[in-house]
């Protein structure tokens, strides 16, 4: 099976400061990958190098085949999806749903002279669809609440048909409501066989949507524990991870973690 990320011996170091250690990650077709972890524990430096936008100080990074510091960035970089504020801020408030992520066929935000034909309006209404935000397509951009905008950023990141797609904390700053809205969005995402490669960042085990299929859990720059979701996952796993006594549930696919209680921290370390 074809790797999309395979990290070897990674260590990204920046004014003498370490921001990952000698990281192996292999991400291969076909996989859902959560990366899971405290601030500063390296997240953000780590999908940088996985969207081709950050070099290794050393070590190799093959990202889709490609070994960052061989190839042309600027063409592998068009295979990958990849949401951010940075999109979200480059938006016009005035442009529609449709036209935001239609315009992602072009790589341009904001529709100008650009010229699209029916099988671009059909893949995007497709999308739009797929996603639950059909009711939106005709509303503009700056009339939408932070949820609605990151289920756009997430049509709009589709729309290129890109061999992987990295989340950066999709549901940063979202309500309840909303994150539970974006969580089934991205269920249904998963299950999808003929999806790209997803890669979804985030710090809460209640943002993991169902189908996904693989963690990788970091702290200060090193890998703690990497592999399959049910194995991996784990109470002891999340202590070391966050450097607090946790303990972790699972119902219907849903995670939720909350710090042990004091009697029950005090038994653990009596035993």
């Amino acid at each position: 099976m074809t790797s999309a990320i395979k990290l070897t011996d990674v260590s990204v170091i920046r004014s003498e400061s370490v921001l990952l250690d000698r990281v192996d990650w292999k991400v291969r077709e076909g996989e859902r990958w959560i990366v899971l972890g405290p601030n500063g524990a390296g997240k953000t430096t780590l999908m940088q190098i996985a969207s081709a936008t950050t070099f290794p100080s050393s070590g190799e990074a093959k990202i889709l085949g490609q070994v960052l510091g061989t190839v042309d960035l600027f063409e592998l970089r068009t295979r990958i999806g990849h949401t951010s504020l940075t999109v979200a801020d480059r938006l016009p408030p005035a442009e529609s749903v449709r036209d935001a992520v239609l315009s992602a066929a072009h790589g341009v935000t904001g529709r100008w002279r650009e010229q699209y034909d029916e099988m671009d309006t059909a893949q995007a209404d497709q999308i739009i669809g797929e996603l639950g935000i059909a009711h939106l397509a005709g509303r503009t951009f700056g009339t939408l609440s932070e949820g609605e905008r990151k289920r756009v950023l997430i049509a709009r990141a589709l729309m290129t048909d890109p061999e992987m797609i990295v989340l950066d904390e999709p549901a940063a700053g979202l309500d309840l409501g909303a994150r539970e809205d974006l969580v089934a969005s991205l269920a249904n995402l998963a299950s999808d066989d003929a999806a790209p490669v997803l890669v979804l960042v985030t710090h809460h085990v209640e943002e993991i949507p169902p189908g996904f299929t693989h963690v990788l859990m970091l702290r200060q720059g090193a890998v703690v524990a990497e592999g399959p979701i049910p194995s991996t996952l784990t109470a002891a796993n999340l202590t070391r991870t966050f450097g607090t006594d946790l303990e972790l549930t699972v119902a219907d696919g849903r995670y939720s973690a909350r710090r042990v209680r004091y009697g029950r921290r005090a038994a653990r370390r009596e035993e």
